[in-house]
């Protein structure tokens, strides 16, 4: 359905990137930045390089969104750049849409990996016809207090240093929302863990399978109604994938916005759904009071849906290819990547 990019390996070059908020170059964040960078390099043994505009800090990023995707397209243009990450999230992405060139996109398909206002991005790569990632970001997962997690570890080199199935993806046993002051002299805090719940299945049942396609809830209104926003055909027999932000919006707008889908007539098209664990774990039960509401509005009580998996605002994370072909058991209540996402 998308081109996939190549697999990364030891040694390979990869660029960090501002798309949104220029939290990265503040000085009071640099060394936020260089801890992540540092574990690009030890853990994954990855040469890394910084997009020119993305270190220039918050003001800069805001004011230049042109710049943003001056990098945007430079580093897809830069045939020695084999991935791209984002250094963080935001809410201004959707600025950049004017200064895209998606055939640069097209006729480069590597590596891109973000989450949260990093779904504007992932839907410019959607359009321009190549499969990216939904997963970690340098000043969040790769930049953690202390160590990075396992479990994300095993996620990134499962999903993009190998070309073979992704497979079972198991939930994590432990996660954590625990808000800890990005202040250098708390780098050696480590964050307190919770023991995870697993999977819940709100509904549905047998086996289905779909495309991934989805990204976090608040950034998807932005897209919606622009030329970014994908064509029906593309939620046809897909996953769609949903996770909320730091913000934690009040249960009522999950009904809003799902009332959106299905008017869309996209929840009819779909295969099944998975919905991230919320920050803190924060209206967890409330959202699956709207969730199950709003698919009956919609006749929609077969549907299957899985709740609380490990993508989005918590950690650890793992990494969710747009394009990729899924699994979810009902039966089982397991969810699986039964695709590779590289080649």
């Amino acid at each position: 359905m998308f081109v996939k990019p190549k697999s990364l390996n030891p040694g390979d070059k990869v660029a960090t990137i501002s798309l949104s908020w220029g939290g990265a170059g503040d000085k009071e964040l640099r060394w936020r930045y260089e801890q992540g960078v540092k574990r690009l390099e030890e853990v994954f043994e990855l040469e890394v390089v910084a997009m020119p505009n993305s270190l220039k800090g918050t003001d800069y990023i805001y004011h230049n969104p042109q710049a943003r995707a001056e990098d945007f397209m430079a580093a897809f243009r830069d045939p020695s750049i084999k991935g791209i990450i984002s250094n963080i999230g935001g809410d201004d992405s959707i600025r950049m849409l004017p200064y895209i060139d998606y055939n640069v996109i097209h006729n480069n398909p590597k590596i891109f990996m973000g989450f949260s206002d990093t779904t504007i991005p992932h839907l410019i790569c959607l359009k321009a016809g190549i499969s990216s990632f939904y997963g970690p970001a340098i000043l969040t997962d790769f930049a953690e207090n202390v160590a990075m997690d396992s479990y994300t570890i095993e996620m990134m080199k499962r999903t993009l240093f190998s070309n073979n199935k992704i497979g079972l993806i198991e939930p994590a046993a432990e996660w954590t929302s625990e808000h800890i002051r990005w202040e250098e002299q708390n780098k050696n805090r480590k964050r307190k863990r919770k023991p995870n719940r697993g999977y819940e299945l709100i509904q549905g049942e047998g086996v289905v399978r779909g495309h991934l396609i989805g990204g976090c809830m608040e950034v998807l209104e932005f897209a919606k109604g622009t030329s970014i926003w994908p064509d029906e055909e593309v939620f046809e027999n897909s996953i769609l994938f949903f996770e909320t932000s730091e913000e934690t919006p009040n249960p009522s707008m999950i009904r809003y916005w799902l009332r959106n889908y299905g008017a869309q007539n996209i929840l009819a098209k779909v295969s099944g759904i998975l919905f991230a664990k919320p920050l803190d774990e924060k209206y967890y039960e409330e959202y699956k009071i709207e969730i199950q509401t709003v698919l009956k509005e919609f006749h929609l009580e077969k549907l299957p849906v899985l709740y609380n998996l490990n993508f989005g605002h918590t950690e650890p994370k793992l990494i969710l290819p747009y394009g990729a072909m899924a699994e979810i058991d009902c039966n089982q209540m397991t969810f699986s990547l039964i695709d590779n996402g590289v080649e």
